[in-house]
């Protein structure tokens, strides 16, 4: 049989690996960690679970998909929970916004807040559900490796007005500056700037829309493990604790991957689920690559990254919604600060998870667990956040007690924490971007990573940094494009 390595082991590389075995390679998954899930791993402490990564699930057809496509029903290996509202976003002047599914309701959500917004959010709706069946529907899933592929779609882009921004656009249709936030907040999801990112990432919107917003009972990596289960089941064979650090390339070939311990693993096809600067500058050789060279790699701009503290409370919080997202004082200014000026703001706004809103296992009986989230700008920052970190956290609980959790201080039962290290170190993301590179004009579609290399035959990238970029749906999404540009194992041919 050929053989296929999956290297990382994130939502792109473990749905990589399925679709591989749908395509009949024998497939080794390689994980430098000693978990699957990579971002979408778990912590675990004093019987309360908490997801270190994504935790909004959308679009579950490409994950019910995957366990069709090896002949598995989905809910066999994992249950899936609607969660309503989608988010509550609270505002500074403690007014607050549910975005739900259903449309009469929305509207009247809507209504509440700003009447006079209630047409203008129906036409951004319908102009956001154009952007998505082009982005999307169309696109989301189609490999953008040539020039022409790019060209195709500049039409519709500019009929569509993608040069504009996300809050932009926005603000075209709605004049309530609180609204104008809580439709424009999504792509920081993806790890862009909604005052910079193009409009195409409206689609989010409609995305969510359309499908909903899920939890997985137990938890994001309770899915992890269901891939796992599967992958097993299906004869794919899973590597923990080993990093790769070398790729065996032979006259523009790929051969296989070297481990950190020496092993060998030869391949046929290798597919990466790893940040793309670091294995063209860090596991192949400057003669092996000429479109990916060093001097390259170091104009890619990355996404911000996160400043996340993990707790758990021996109080409950009712009236706090399963995803809260809490407006600080500033929006554009702290988007600039975290963005451009990459310095650490005095203010911030917060993205909340309260996971026991709706599924009272990942907490001992009468408590909570929470994770509260904080964009903050990448490691070019040169925020020191040994000396940082625990004067910030501090900052952010005092915030919540005082304004949301009442008694949260005192309460607290377990307390941890990651900022933008955990992302370099233990996720090898470059600057400890969060996100990958960032999802600019000039870093979407044709001009991110390719998904076949341009440099190594045999050599394929899947993930935040690939078409069409972050998020669960678009890393999934990105694996159909892998099924696109990797050939059958019975069509391949020795590589030559």
């Amino acid at each position: 049989m050929k053989k296929a390595v999956v290297m990382g082991s994130g939502f792109g590389g473990l749905a990589s690996a399925v679709r591989l075995l749908n395509k009949g390679y024998d497939v080794t998954i390689i994980e430098a960690r000693d978990q699957l899930g990579g971002r979408a791993s778990v912590f675990k402490k004093d019987g309360y679970t908490f997801d270190a990564g994504p935790t909004v699930i959308t679009a579950p057809y490409l994950i019910n998909e995957l366990f069709e496509l090896l002949n598995e029903n989905p809910k066999d290996y994992f249950e899936l929970m609607p969660i309503d509202p989608f988010y509550r976003i609270v505002f500074q002047d403690q007014t607050h916004f549910d975005y739900v599914g259903d449309e009469e309701r929305l509207i009247e959500n809507i209504r509440k807040l700003s009447p006079s917004d209630v047409d203008g959010y129906k036409k951004l709706a319908l102009h956001a559900e154009k952007i998505f069946d082009v982005g999307y529907t169309q696109l989301a899933d189609h490999p953008f490796d040539s020039v022409a592929s790019m060209l195709r779609v500049l039409p519709d882009m500019i009929k569509l007005k993608n040069y504009k921004s996300v809050y932009s656009l926005v603000s075209t249709y709605i004049k309530d500056e609180r609204l104008r936030q809580a439709f424009s907040f999504e792509p920081l999801l993806v790890g862009g700037d909604p005052t910079k990112i193009t409009s195409i990432y409206l689609l989010i919107h409609w995305l969510e829309r359309k499908w909903g917003v899920h939890f997985i009972k137990g938890g994001t990596n309770a899915l992890v493990n269901a891939f796992e289960k599967l992958l097993i089941k299906k004869g794919a064979h899973v590597i923990k604790n080993k990093p790769i650090h070398r790729i065996d390339v032979k006259d523009g070939v790929v051969r296989g991957v070297i481990t950190t311990d020496e092993s060998y693993y030869p391949c046929d096809v290798l597919v990466s689920n790893a940040d793309p600067v670091r294995v063209y500058r860090d596991m192949i050789k400057n003669t092996d690559r000429s479109t990916h060279s060093d001097w390259r790699l170091k104009l890619k701009t990355h996404s911000m990254s996160l400043f996340v503290a993990y707790f758990g409370t021996k109080k409950q919080y009712p009236n706090i919604k399963h995803h809260t997202i809490l407006m600080g004082p500033r929006y554009e200014g702290l988007l600039k600060d975290i963005f451009q000026k990459k310095v650490l703001p005095d203010d911030f706004s917060l993205y909340l998870h309260a996971p026991t809103r709706t599924d009272r296992s990942m907490a001992p009986d009468g408590k909570e667990c929470f994770y509260v989230l904080a964009p903050v700008p990448n490691n070019l920052s040169k925020i020191n956040w040994e000396t940082e970190q625990s004067i910030y956290k501090e900052k952010i609980y005092q915030w919540l007690d005082k304004n949301y959790l009442p008694g949260l201080i005192d309460n607290l039962d377990v307390d941890f924490h990651i900022n933008p290290t955990y992302f370099e170190s233990d996720l090898r993301s470059e600057h400890g971007a969060a996100f990958g590179i960032e999802p600019t004009m000039t870093q979407s579609a044709y001009f991110r990573f390719h998904n076949r290399s341009e440099d190594i035959k045999g050599l394929y990238f899947v993930g935040a940094n690939t078409h069409p970029g972050a998020g669960v749906p678009g890393v999934l999404s990105s694996a159909k494009v892998i099924e696109k540009v990797v050939p059958k194992a019975a069509e391949i041919m020795a590589w030559s």
